[in-house]
């Protein structure tokens, strides 16, 4: 899935692709910053898992906006339509309590940019942004995400242009943030800002860098937590986190918030327009949801219990010791790590995988200890986030960067799950790192690639990721593709071959191996449909 950045260059207006390349900085962003948010994350629940959230629900706006550009008929969709489905995912996909806030922030926003995204709008969005969040909130706290928020909306309250508006708005949200450590007793004693409002410095900072093509200020330093004090024990809370998308009208949903508030804390509705997200902390779970019911149609429900022990974990019977989950292409692929006792999550021509799926395909694998095989190096943070969020759930995740899919196959056949956990994820590793990889695609357009100027139709021999060969020919540029790999030598060439790939190509590279390579072994596998035409290891 494309991460399209806007050129660097200072904007007047934001337009779609403008849109577009905020998101994809924002994930970005909040992927590198996820580990040092989950470390700081003590309030509302002292769960670590703020950062996680964030990521998560920026994976969800930026995955909607990319699936509205995929399905333009022109060249671009308006910045109408983007914002509004930058809003709409995130409201779809919103994780956890700051999660849940930054999607109506980014409702309140699109309400006002769909209407004109000029300094002035910006300004006026973020005031309504705010506004917004707080109305969403039951009881709302200062020195939360929501005084960040309030505090960038107050610093261009003025208007401006759309720079101007952009780095007051940051500067005031970064100035809020570090006050947040003397605002809440729960954050002074630990030494930190708040984990929510740090990750809106981060939105915010990314919009920053859109606009100027400019590396914004760092936020606040943020410590990591220490163990709290015995003088100052940590609160007890409820102990389950419900969330739930829910179609209702507006009517059920002021019942349902009564309700809901009677029952917990940390109460959270945001959306509109019949379509809702409920998120509350309760102890009973299952009148949470019931009350949803009550209200109207709720689906996508998540139940997290904070403790997150043994006898949860364990309450859908006994667990595996040890599981590998695999990201691969093409249904034969899939069956092929089936068959070495990989759960497997199967990705589609043009779209990866979510967090939510890798997450998903970690609690199917219902084993204490897994293996998490990317298989694609743009996976990477979204498998941290998903690993990240299984440890909170008590499994023990390993997480292998295998950059393709020949590294994933490699890793599974080194794969002993008898062996210490350690001592299987350094040989898995070991293994995936002694392939180097290469893909051969065919370019739909024109494009300038590291091997020149490409036109459509063309075969792109890329390897370890970069275009290396371009040719006409699908088995001739295989051929040039492959010498190049074994000119640094080799054992076992690995060739996975999809379903519409030319059937004499694997028989024809396998005899090109065998008369020129004579100590090389040559392996194939069918990876069935939906997979490149064709990939190559080499060990």
């Amino acid at each position: 899935m494309s991460r399209a950045l806007h050129p660097f260059e200072e904007l007047v207006e934001l337009d779609a692709e403008a849109v577009r390349s905020w998101c994809a900085r924002s994930l970005d962003a909040l992927g590198r910053e996820r580990e040092e948010i989950d470390a700081i994350n003590v309030y509302p629940v002292a769960d670590g898992d703020t950062g996680t959230n964030l990521y998560l629900t920026a994976e969800a706006a930026h995955q909607a906006v990319e699936a509205v550009f995929a399905a333009a008929a022109a060249p671009r969709p308006d910045t109408a339509e983007t914002v509004r489905a930058m809003a709409h995912g995130a409201l779809l996909g919103a994780r956890g309590n700051s999660g849940t806030i930054l999607s109506q922030l980014l409702r309140g926003m699109a309400g006002v940019l769909a209407h004109g995204c000029d300094g002035d709008h910006l300004a006026r969005a973020l005031d309504e942004a705010a506004t917004a969040a707080r109305r969403a909130v039951a009881h709302p706290v200062e020195g939360t995400i929501l005084t960040v928020a309030s505090a960038a909306a107050a610093a261009c309250a003025g208007g401006g242009g759309l720079v101007e508006v952009a780095r007051n708005a940051h500067d005031g949200a970064r100035t809020a943030l570090a006050a947040t450590c003397g605002q809440l007793d729960v954050l002074e004693r630990a030494g930190v800002v708040d984990a929510g409002g740090r990750g809106l410095v981060t939105v915010l900072g990314a919009l920053l860098e859109t606009v100027t093509g400019r590396t914004p200020p760092p936020a606040p330093e943020a410590r990591t937590a220490p163990a709290p004090r015995e003088d100052c024990p940590a609160e007890d809370g409820p102990a389950y986190e419900v969330i739930y998308l829910l179609e209702a009208g507006d009517e059920a949903v002021d019942l349902l918030r009564s309700r809901l508030d009677a029952l917990g804390e940390s109460l959270v509705v945001v959306g509109g327009d019949g379509l809702w997200n409920v998120h509350v902390h309760v102890d009973d779970a299952g009148a949470a949801v019931e009350a949803g019911i009550e209200a109207g149609r709720p689906h996508r429900i998540r139940i997290t219990h904070f403790a997150a022990d043994s006898a949860a974990s364990t309450a859908r019977g006994e667990r595996a010791q040890r599981a590998v989950v695999a990201v691969v292409p093409g249904e034969g692929l899939a069956g092929l790590c089936a068959e070495a006792g990989a759960t497997t999550v199967r990705t589609l021509p043009g779209e990866q995988p979510a967090a939510d799926a890798l997450l998903d395909a970690i609690r199917r694998a219902h084993a204490r200890e897994v293996v998490l095989l990317p298989n694609d190096g743009d996976l990477r943070q979204t498998a941290a986030a998903a690993a990240e969020h299984a440890r909170a759930e008590g499994i023990r995740v390993a997480l292998i960067p295998t950059r393709a899919a020949v590294q994933g196959i490699a890793a599974l056949a080194v794969h002993e799950p008898d062996r210490r956990f350690d001592e299987d994820v350094v040989a898995m590793t070991a293994a995936a790192g002694a392939t180097r990889y290469a893909e051969l695609a065919v370019a739909e357009r024109q494009s300038f690639t590291s091997a020149g100027v490409c036109q459509a139709g063309d075969v792109l021999g890329l390897i370890e990721g970069d275009v290396a060969v371009i040719g006409t020919d699908l088995a001739e540029t295989a051929r040039t593709v492959l010498d190049r790999m074994l000119s640094a030598g080799g054992e076992l060439v690995t060739l996975v071959v999809a379903d519409d790939t030319p059937p004499g190509l694997a028989p024809d590279l396998e005899a090109h191996v065998r008369s020129g390579y004579l100590a090389v072994d040559t392996t194939t596998y069918h990876a069935g449909a939906g997979a490149p035409p064709l990939l190559i290891g080499v060990e």
